[in-house]
């Protein structure tokens, strides 16, 4: 099932040329870094922040549209009569969006390491490699719950439109109004890492600090409010709802 949900990513021209965007985007970011970034800035902890930006984007609307294709394409009738185990299935499409978010990191983390090699030979600077295994590891986390964010949002809204766009207002939106409010409220402040998912995982993504103990627990906290509970929910209404 999983082998048929990766298959049912790619076949067609959307979504073939969304998971290529992801490929696309990073080689355009790590030439924009080796044209317009200063010298001293020419180290593969830049290339990683800059290919980040693109697909941190792509990847959740990815594991969206994995699910939601099956109520706006109407394929669900086909799939649930085919596998009459919608759980399975649903399961299945989170493991394969995962393994795609797996094999775009490996991806993004050569074409970095390409770009940081380019940079230094057309340059002449020095080769700077400032990214430790455990610091990839964590990138690899963050992208994936970033991506189990858009996949639950699928699974709770089952709209492509409208899960895409709450997952804009939830990644862009609902963060800066966390931040204008943590700037102007003080007891809003210490608060914020508990309550903006995107904060409390924005560590995952820094290379030169490790994370302390409550950095992992507004994680495990946000991650719990944010994406455990309302998946829950959205797979408690999958299950019981009628495909039409």
């Amino acid at each position: 099932m999983t082998r048929v949900e990766l298959r049912k990513m790619f076949n067609t021209r959307s979504g073939f040329w969304l998971i290529a965007s992801i490929a696309i985007s990073a080689v355009l970011a790590t030439a924009g870094v080796i044209l317009w970034a200063p010298d001293n800035q020419l180290t593969y902890s830049t290339f990683a922040t800059a290919i980040r930006f693109p697909v941190v984007v792509i990847l959740p609307l990815i594991a969206i549209l994995s699910v939601t294709s099956e109520w706006s394409q109407r394929t669900g009738l086909t799939t649930f009569t085919l596998v009459p185990h919608r759980g399975r299935i649903i399961s299945a499409k989170a493991v394969s969006s995962v393994l795609i978010a797996v094999g775009a990191m490996v991806l993004t983390f050569a074409v970095g390491a390409i770009g940081n090699l380019a940079s230094a030979a057309v340059t002449g600077t020095a080769l700077v490699w400032d990214v430790t295994w455990t610091q990839c590891l964590y990138y690899v986390l963050g992208m994936i719950l970033s991506l189990l964010i858009g996949f639950m949002l699928g699974v709770l809204i089952r709209s492509s439109t409208g899960a895409i766009v709450a997952y804009f207002v939830l990644t862009f939106v609902l963060p800066t109004i966390f931040g204008l409010l943590a700037e102007s409220q003080q007891w809003f402040r210490g608060l914020q890492p508990w309550v903006d998912v995107q904060f409390a995982q924005s560590g995952l993504f820094v290379f030169d600090q490790a994370l302390t103990g409550e950095q992992w627990a507004n994680i495990a906290v946000t991650g719990l409010t944010w994406l455990l509970i309302p998946l829950a929910i959205g797979l408690a209404f999958v299950v019981r709802a009628e495909v039409k």
